[in-house]
């Protein structure tokens, strides 16, 4: 099935095969093409119309953040890259438009004491009069605790099978996922021993039902993303830490999300190892290992925001300022 429309969606698909067939997750940049394909039928252009100036104004027109317009003109002018290389095109048209400029992103931090509240909420809404309703909901919430205690991406805990944690190291063996990357990851006392506790109850409520997942659902079936997000966003607003987005200045304060928890992890662990006299620093490769960063630069970004009271300073003087307009 042909996912485009435009007057260039054989260019389109065939680039796109030709990317999958080079190994590349194409994930992100089909979303992206995919919404360059719609703005072509929006305005019905043709090849003659594609001129610098279009794109120009598809920047103007493509009303979301100044981040996600630059990752959709990152990924067309891959394409169009492409389409010069095949003779499609003489030359790029987007090669001399600059990329917009883009606030700074402050992800949301959950203090250690405020993680605690969250896995406690999660944990008072299991349901325990049908067996696999408590199944089902005991398992959201090991997810969301392996989210929170150990910086897991959300598909992580979702693709985990049985043989992954293996009992006698207690560790748990994550899959290639993003960037293609696997590990293993010890786990901390606590987070084994809530584990084996749900191991234990989850053979006893499955029986002779055969179910590899680790975090099992009922019948043979494994979590979903979408019940991952509900169970915490009910959570993080029944502890009263429920906020929109908020845009300050040329800074970007994110809401909580499922992710804000791999933030928190990162944030929180470099936190305590200043606190026992440690150097944040020096923890950043142990750190980049641990959460499966490709790049170091992805774990360096934690650096600016270890000092949690500064960050919940700011938020503060921020809301405090708001209400005296």
């Amino acid at each position: 099935m042909n996912k485009f429309k435009s007057f260039l969606a054989p260019q389109l698909q065939k680039y796109v095969i030709y990317r999958h067939n080079l190994g590349y997750s194409m994930k992100a940049s089909l979303s992206h093409l995919k919404t360059f394909d719609r703005y072509l039928l929006q305005k019905q252009a043709s090849q003659v119309l594609l001129q610098p100036s279009f794109f120009m104004r598809m920047q103007a027109d493509l009303k979301i953040e100044s981040r996600s317009v630059n990752r959709i003109l990152s990924s067309v002018r891959v394409f169009f890259n492409y389409l010069v290389r095949t003779d499609v095109y003489r030359q790029n048209p987007l090669n001399d438009i600059p990329y917009l400029p883009e606030n700074d992103i402050m992800p949301y931090i959950f203090s250690p004491e405020q993680v605690n509240h969250l896995l406690s909420a999660v944990s008072s809404r299991i349901r325990k009069k049908a067996w696999h309703l408590y199944l089902m909901d005991l398992s959201y919430y090991m997810a969301v605790m392996l989210l929170a205690r150990c910086g897991l991406r959300i598909s992580e805990p979702l693709r985990l099978k049985l043989n992954h944690y293996r009992f006698d190291e207690k560790t748990i063996y994550i899959e290639k996922t993003k960037f293609k990357k696997e590990r293993l990851i010890p786990l901390p006392q606590s987070v084994a021993i809530e584990l084996e506790n749900y191991l234990a109850a989850r053979r006893g409520l499955l029986g002779n039902v055969v179910n590899n997942y680790l975090l099992a659902n009922y019948a043979a079936r494994g979590l979903n993303d979408n019940g991952v997000r509900t169970v915490f966003h009910r959570a993080v607003s029944n502890i009263g830490l429920a906020q929109s987005r908020q845009i300050i200045g040329n800074v970007n304060i994110s809401s909580p999300t499922p992710h804000s928890m791999r933030h928190s992890f990162a944030v929180n662990t470099l936190n305590s190892v200043q606190k026992r006299g440690g150097s944040a620093q020096n923890a950043l490769p142990v750190l980049a290992a641990y959460m499966g960063h490709s790049e170091y630069k992805h774990t360096i970004k934690y650096l600016k925001f270890i000092d949690a009271q500064q960050r919940l300073g700011l938020v503060n003087f921020i809301g405090t300022h708001r209400h005296q307009r």
